[in-house]
């Protein structure tokens, strides 16, 4: 025939039956996470394989189990990265999404260009020449009757509602900004957290990797130890 056809194996796990490309060794894992499949599974052995999926999820489980021993009790944070960590997404990604999940609301929108005008020179500048232009056509006498002689009650009165007025609305757009702020350092906290985990994850690899090769230049070095005794042994005969 020609074409061959694809090697399959059974999943240990959920005993269904997969590409070889989607299983994985359990004796070649890191052995902490070897162990606590073993655990689950009955008859595991390290010549028994896991797909991705189960693989993925004993992953998440081994990696929440850590942070519980370092951190105690999870926070929902935590969660989110270990779900995203699992599912093998982008924790950039969800940190976007989580940023553009609400649109402002109109009167969000408004508090947040007053709250940016009144704390911009062009209001400061435009406000005092307001006033000033008020005290001097009241004072000046260029108007018949004055509208608001001095001490300008009405000036107080309108500055005094124009405060009342701005307070609360620059306190929305602060309330705003620090939300902003919190949902920046979460998205820092859990792109962070994925960095830890990634880099956990790569040290636990090289480290396994290691110890494999050590184990296979141990036994190489064994063998070549053997092959120098028979050749003494057949040079002495």
């Amino acid at each position: 025939m020609g074409r061959h056809m694809a090697k399959t194996g059974q999943c240990a796990v959920c005993r269904r039956t997969f590409p070889m490309s989607k299983l994985h060794k359990v004796g070649l894992l890191r052995p902490r996470l070897s162990e606590m499949i073993c655990e689950d599974v009955k008859d595991c052995a390290a010549d028994s394989l896991i797909c991705d999926e189960d693989l993925a999820r004993h992953r998440r489980r081994y990696v929440e189990k850590l942070l519980e021993e370092e951190r105690g009790e999870l926070s929902e944070l935590d969660r989110k990265v270990l779900d995203s960590f699992e599912k093998g997404a982008s924790t950039v990604q969800t940190s976007a999404a989580n940023m553009l999940d609400r649109n402002p609301t109109f009167g969000e929108r408004v508090a947040d260009h007053v709250a940016s005008f009144g704390g911009s020179w062009t209001f400061i500048l435009a406000f005092l020449a307001v006033l000033i232009a008020w005290m001097a056509v009241n004072i000046s006498g260029l108007l018949a009757e004055a509208f608001d002689p001095y001490p300008f009650i009405l000036l107080n009165l309108v500055l005094s509602c124009l405060a009342a007025l701005q307070a609360p609305v620059i306190m929305m757009s602060q309330r705003r900004q620090e939300e902003k702020d919190r949902r920046r350092s979460e998205n820092d906290y859990m792109i962070n957290l994925r960095a830890e985990l990634e880099i956990r994850q790569l040290h636990e690899k090289i480290d396994h990797q290691m110890a494999k090769q050590w184990e296979r230049l141990a036994e190489m070095q064994q063998i070549q130890i053997e092959l120098l005794e028979r050749r003494d042994q057949s040079l002495g005969n």
